[in-house]
């Protein structure tokens, strides 16, 4: 059975449950949503859509993620890749696409 559902595009923003947010935070103790908006943001430190999270520095925060699941979601992959580098603690919250560039570039590498 397949669920239409994940393959829709009506819109590329899907909010955390905030139970299974809370289970990730209680391990993590995150410090920074990277990219959140003023209603769905799960910690006080985060990064809308106007302060661009692509551009921000992320290290060396704790910092969940919950990317638009859009084409620009590989965007997001190589930043958390790449903040991660640079000490930062990201946690990311993606569809298992497996077949992707960003998920063998990026997600499968780690940090």
């Amino acid at each position: 059975m397949i669920n239409n559902g994940l393959f829709t595009s009506k819109t590329d923003q899907w909010a955390t449950p905030q139970n299974f947010f809370d289970k990730f935070n209680a391990q993590y103790n995150f410090e920074l949503d990277v990219c959140a908006d003023k209603t769905n943001h799960k910690v006080e430190k985060y990064y809308d859509e106007q302060d661009n999270g692509l551009i921000q520095p992320w290290a060396p925060y704790r910092c969940w993620m919950n990317p638009p699941y859009g084409r620009v979601i590989g965007h997001w992959m190589k930043k958390a890749y790449d903040e991660s580098q640079l000490g930062a603690l990201v946690v990311c919250l993606v569809p298992a696409r497996t077949d992707t560039k960003w998920w063998h570039d990026y997600a499968i590498r780690g940090g």
